[in-house]
Parts: structure tokens; C-alpha cells; sequence
């Protein structure tokens, strides 16, 4: 009897431990889940052959414009994580921010 009972004792705190840690592991995971993905677009071409690039989801700070057809530079991203680059050369843009590159997609 008192085997049971010392069982019940040193089991009761471990399963309320395994049920208290469960939500703050859920929270965490949707939260990292909850960050939406950066993304660009490309407007349509303007009367000057130009485009217009914006996107969402970005780090505020710099981000870097890269093209293969040899355009770039750099664009300011808002703290709410989003930007815009009017009258730019027509290109396949892709932002980069650290190690992450994200492809405009558009026209």
C-alpha cells in the first residue's frame, strides 16, 4: 500500500508538469508558425517600360534587389515589414535579407 501511494505521489507532479509545459510548447510552435513568409510583387509594366516592386513580411531594416539581368540595390523596409520600389527597370527581382531570398513574382 505504501509503494502505491509513494507511486501516486511522485507521479502526480510529473504528469501536471507534462500538462502545464504542453501550451506554452503549442504556443511557441504557432507563434514561429504565425510569422508570415516575405513576399514581392511586380506591378504591371508602365508607360515607360518600368515596373513597380513591392512586398510584405520582411525584417524591418535593408533589403538587397538583385536581378540576372544586372539590376539591384537596396530598399528600406518599414517596422511593418513592408516596402516599395516604384519606376524600377523591368527584371526577375529577387529580395534578399540575410540568408534568406525571396523571388518577386508579377507583370
Amino acid at each position: 500500500m505504501t509503494n502505491r501511494r509513494l507511486r501516486r505521489l511522485l507521479a502526480v507532479p510529473a504528469v501536471a508538469g507534462v500538462l502545464l509545459a504542453a501550451p506554452v510548447a503549442l504556443g511557441a510552435a504557432s507563434a514561429a508558425a504565425a510569422v508570415p513568409a516575405a513576399s514581392c510583387s511586380i506591378s504591371g509594366v508602365l508607360p515607360n517600360g518600368r515596373v513597380h516592386l513591392s512586398g510584405g513580411g520582411f525584417l524591418p531594416g535593408t533589403a538587397y534587389l538583385s536581378s540576372p539581368q544586372g539590376w539591384g540595390g537596396t530598399v528600406t523596409v518599414a517596422a511593418n515589414g513592408g516596402f516599395n520600389a516604384p519606376n524600377v527597370h523591368r527584371a526577375d527581382y529577387t529580395v534578399s535579407q540575410g540568408s534568406t531570398q525571396t523571388h518577386c513574382y508579377g507583370y
